[in-house]
Order: C-alpha cells, then structure tokens, then sequence
C-alpha cells in the first residue's frame, strides 16, 4: 500500500485522547505457591487480581478499595504469604485477605501509613509514618495484638526483609540530606523473643557515598543478597552471613539497581537457595538472567521485550513480571525455560498492533562541553501516512531529576510519534542507568546540564536532518517542568514553544513547601541554604521570566503537595503581565500527576490544539 502524503503532526492516530484517558496500569506482582497475585489499575480503579493455574483470574477486593503504598510516593502495597493477602488500604492500615475470599480485616491501627509489608510465620513488619516520623514497625499476622517498633530514629526506612525463620529483619535506612541514591545503610537486627523491645542493629554495609538496596534472605538463610553501587554501577552483592563476606556477582558495565523513589522496587528475587534471578538494565532496554550460586554462572533468558520491572520467582523457577516492549504496552507475564510464556494480564487495546506503534532508539550524543549525553529517540511513525521534509520534534525531559527514560512502553511517545512528530526523551548528565558518575554529574548542576543537554540533544537531531530545526518543541513535568522553564529562560526562540506540568518556578519556595523525602533533595543538586541563596535565586526561573518570549502551555493540579499550584501561579502571573502567549490549565482535585479520565482528556486534547496554532500552522 502507497502511503499518502500528509503534513507532518496532522496523522490520524490510533492513539486517542480518549485511550489515553482510560489508563491502564501494572504496579507489582507476586507468587504464592502456584498462584500469581497483581495490582492493576483501570480508569482509577484498583484491582488486587489472583490467579490459579489455568482458572479465569478473580478480583479479590470490593470496588472503591484504594491498595497503593502510603509512604512518601507510595509503592510497596501489598505481599501475599501462605493463602493470605495483605495489602494496604484505606485510612493507610494493613489488611490481611485469604486468597479463597472473604472480608479484608484490619491489623494495625488507623493512624499514619503503611507500605511495603513483609510475611514470616506469625511476624509482619511494614514501613510506617505519621506525623512525618518514620519507622519500622512489627505486628501478629492477625493483628491481635498492638504493633510495636522495631526500629527508629532514622529519617527513612525501605525495603524491610525477613529471615526464612522469621529471627532476623534486614532493611534499608537513610538520613537526610541524602537521597536513597546517593548513600543508604544494610541494616540487620535480631528479633528473636528473647531480645529486649527494641531489637539490636547492625550495619552491614553502606554509607552516606554508597547507595545499597533491595536487601533479600536466600530460601536458606545464609546469604543476604543485596545491590551496591560502590563499583559505579549497580550490582548484586551477597553476604554471607556464616563468614561475613561480601561476594559481587555481576561486574557488567550495565545498572542492576533503580533508584528508590518508592517503596518495594525489585530488580531481582531468589526462586530457590540454589538459583536467583536478576533484571540488567543497558542503556534503558533491559534483559532477565539467571544466576546459580554454587557454579556461580550466568545465563541470559531471553524474553522478547525491552523493559521489565518487578521481578518475582517461585521455587519451580518460573519468573513473573511486568514486562512491555517500546511498541508492546504492559503485561503481566510468567516466564518458565521449559514452557511457552503465558499472559496473565494485558493492558493493550486488540485495535492497535506492534505495527501501528514507533520503536525507540538509544542514542548518544556530544554536549556542548564534549561530554556523552543518552536519550531515546522515536522517529513519526505510521503505516499509511507519510510526511515531506524533515519532522517537528518534541524534547521531553523526564521527572525526578535522578531518574531514567528507558525502553518501557511509553502511551506519551506513541501519542505524538504515530500523529508524526519525532520525540526524544533526554537521558541528561544526572539521570540514573549510566553509572554512578553520570548520575553525579547533576550534583550542584541542577539547571545548568539537564537544560544544555536538551539542547544539544535537539541540535544533534537537527544536524542530522531527522528533525525540522524551526519546529522544536520542549516538554515536561514536575523537574522535567523546571527544566522546560529554564530552558525558555536560558535559550529564547531555541524551542518554538514549550510545554509544562506543574513545573517548579521559584527554588526558595520548593524548599519550604515540599515533602518530607524531597525536603533536601536541593542540598546536593543546587547547594545549602542560606550558602548558596544567590545561585537558587540564578537558577530559579520565575526571577528571570522577563527572559521568555516562547509561547508556553502549562498545567496544574490544585492538590499538588510536591509542587504545589503556586509554583505555577507565579510563572503565569509574570507571562500575563508581559503579553506572552501562554495557556494556564488548573485541575481541580487533581495532585502530582493527573488521573481523572476528564482531565486526563482534556490535557492531550489541549496539547494537540496548543501544537497546532504554534508550531504545525504557525
């Protein structure tokens, strides 16, 4: 079939405001014997999905039931352990459910949050907080008795773990001003019943420079695998606890970690004392490998996908995750070497095939000091359209700062790539996947190298004539939004517009006005207050607004506690005063990211027609 010639950024899609707006979504998986457990959510439903061989998966709680993660950005909702569910719910408390049905009952009580449970004979330990105090806390499986702490006085506890025996609990620590990326503590306590009401501690590995996670006993409690970045990447650790050594097990130049931004993240998991399993991470595509302990070999599984994320292993070996390619949207898969994968849950539409999606490419680039920057490039893609010349490109810079684009599905870059636009994710000196150093590179650069990496990123594209060099659009949210903002402060008339969610205009009033896990996050990326009060007022894009003439669509939640709505009411305050071309989109009820299915419509809906008077027809 002859494509049809059409502009560029006018396609028909198949992916549709109203597509994007029922949301479909993957958050954790886990097994329990021969049944698979997952958390999905749909249209801002949730859903707590078990199944059983070849049985049709059921839902196992009511509808309305909330299960997510209630500490810092959540995550961490729920485990499953000997026929029972235990998940976290509403008011912030602990449920236990069987998986043959029934009324959830609570076992902690209501005050606070909870996340990332922990299941070992009669013992649950779990992450609370309230009152912006952070512990470990331990309660019966029933919940008959009141829970106790087992440890405190830390700023930031993760990853709780517990012995096969259940005598044992290693976790994950931190104080403020670091992050869980730039240095952690392994602890390990005894809790034993003849240990005193609060267990003794001690630390294994980690320090305020090494950043150490995910901490998981071996099916024979000997070993305490774990990940450490003190190489320069991430790799996996074990220690073994009879002769209190520490063997690394991979030495790849690839990232075996990611950064902890929420609760129960898992990059591998023991299916017996014999085999672990572990997800590498390359340049933002990811493979699944096994590892056997006494060979100490490796074996790489193939999988056919190009991201995957929330490992969990039974004992018979099979693997199960959430697995999705750039041009698969996300599934929950099993995984066995001796039988065909088997799709427990999909999240695609049956209308759109691989076919009707772009692929994404890892590049890399030159800055514009010298230095290797990466991104992932879509270039417009659709099986009956094509365009003349060279495509309208939009930058889109990813939140966090200290995160990564990787080759996971992304519904975002499939809405404009398959309409005909070119996207590129930048990957910025500062994003995590590169290596400790890379990641680094941010440290007091905040500002500086995500806003001349986008550039240069563009730039590249642009020399090559991939991408038409007038129609750059840059686009993002929350620190990819401060970015945005900085950029049209420091480069005028490089981007033909911008795009931004709720973006951080003014860094003074970030560091007053956010949450506890972020509170500090500015100490390391831009300096300590009042030290370094003239380069926060430098990089603070709201004292510098005079500096925009760039047409700037931005949105807000009213809700918003992590940047909250007068971040964006100031910037736009400053651009009405001036006459600058701007739309101002606030929605109401609506927090660090937009979920309602009207809301989520209207905000791609906005974007098109933003796209469309200033860039395609202007």
């Amino acid at each position: 079939m002859t494509a049809q010639n059409a502009l560029y950024g006018t396609w028909p899609s198949p992916v549709s405001a109203e597509m994007m707006a029922g949301k479909h979504s993957l958050y954790d998986v886990a097994w329990d014997g021969a049944t698979l457990v997952w958390l999905e959510g749909r249209a801002g439903e949730h859903f707590l999905m078990a199944q059983d061989g070849i049985d049709a998966p059921r839902n196992l709680i009511a509808e309305g039931v909330k299960v997510r993660g209630r500490v810092g950005y959540g995550g961490g909702a729920f485990t499953v352990a000997d026929g029972v569910v235990y998940f976290v719910g509403d008011g912030g408390r602990l449920f236990r459910l069987p998986l043959t049905g029934g009324a959830p009952r609570p076992i902690t009580p209501p005050f606070g949050g909870c996340a990332a449970p922990v299941v070992r004979g009669d013992r649950v330990v779990y992450v609370h907080t309230d009152g912006g105090r952070d512990c470990l806390a331990m309660v019966d499986r029933h919940g008959e008795r009141w829970p106790r702490q087992v440890a405190q006085g830390a700023d930031f506890y993760m990853q709780p773990a517990l012995s096969p025996d259940g005598d044992w609990l290693a976790y994950i620590t931190w104080d403020h001003p670091q992050m869980p990326w730039d240095g952690t503590r392994l602890m390990l306590a005894d809790l034993r019943e003849n240990q005193q009401k609060t267990a003794a501690h001690e630390v294994i590995v980690g320090d305020a420079q090494t950043a150490i996670s995910q901490p998981e006993f071996s099916p024979d409690g000997r070993y305490i695998a774990y990940i450490s970045d003190a190489s320069g990447f991430g790799q996996i650790v074990l220690y073994d606890r009879d002769t209190r050594t520490h063997t690394a097990i991979t030495d790849a130049p690839a990232e075996h970690s990611t950064p902890g931004w929420i609760q129960g993240l898992r990059m591998f998991a023991w299916a017996d004392a014999s085999r672990l399993y572990y997800l590498r991470n390359t340049a933002g595509f990811f493979s699944l490998h096994r590892y056997e302990v006494e060979s100490a070999t490796h074996t790489q599984i193939p999988t056919g996908y190009t991201a995957l994320e929330q490992i969990t292993a039974a004992a018979d070996g099979r693997v199960a995750l959430i697995a999705s390619s750039d041009n698969q949207p996300p599934q929950v898969v099993a995984l066995a070497e001796d039988r065909p994968a088997r799709i427990h849950s999909r999240t695609a539409s049956a209308r759109i095939t691989p076919d009707d999606l772009a692929r994404c490419e890892a590049i890399s680039w030159a800055g514009d000091d010298g230095e290797t920057v990466h991104g992932l490039f879509y270039a417009p893609h659709h099986p009956r359209y094509t365009g003349e010349g060279a495509p309208p490109l939009i930058v889109i810079v990813h939140g966090g700062p200290t995160t990564q684009k990787t080759a996971a599905y992304s519904a975002e870059a499939q809405f404009f790539a398959t309409r005909g636009y070119a996207v590129l994710y930048v990957n910025h000196r500062g994003s995590t996947g590169y290596g400790r150093d890379y990641m680094r590179r941010l440290l007091g650069n905040w500002g500086r190298y995500d806003v001349a990496d986008a550039a240069s990123g563009a730039d590249y594209l642009a020399g090559q004539g991939r991408v038409d060099r007038g129609r750059m659009v840059i686009m993002g949210g929350s620190a990819g939004g401060y970015t945005v903002l900085q950029s049209l402060v420091s480069k005028p008339n490089f981007y033909a517009a911008g795009i931004c969610r709720y973006g951080i205009s003014n860094l003074f009033m970030l560091t007053a006005d956010t949450h506890k896990f972020e509170a500090r996050y500015t100490d390391g990326l831009v300096g300590t207050l009042p030290e370094a009060t003239a380069l926060y007022r430098e990089r603070s894009p709201l004292f510098h607004a005079d500096r925009i003439a760039d047409p700037l669509l931005i949105f807000q939640g009213s809700e918003d506690r992590v940047v909250p709505q007068n971040q964006s009411d100031v910037m736009v305050a400053r651009l009405r005063a001036r006459g600058v071309p701007h739309e101002y989109h606030i929605y109401d009820g609506e927090g660090h990211g937009f979920g309602q299915p009207e809301n989520v419509r209207h905000y791609h809906e906005s974007i098109l027609r933003f796209l469309s008077e200033y860039v395609i027809y202007r």
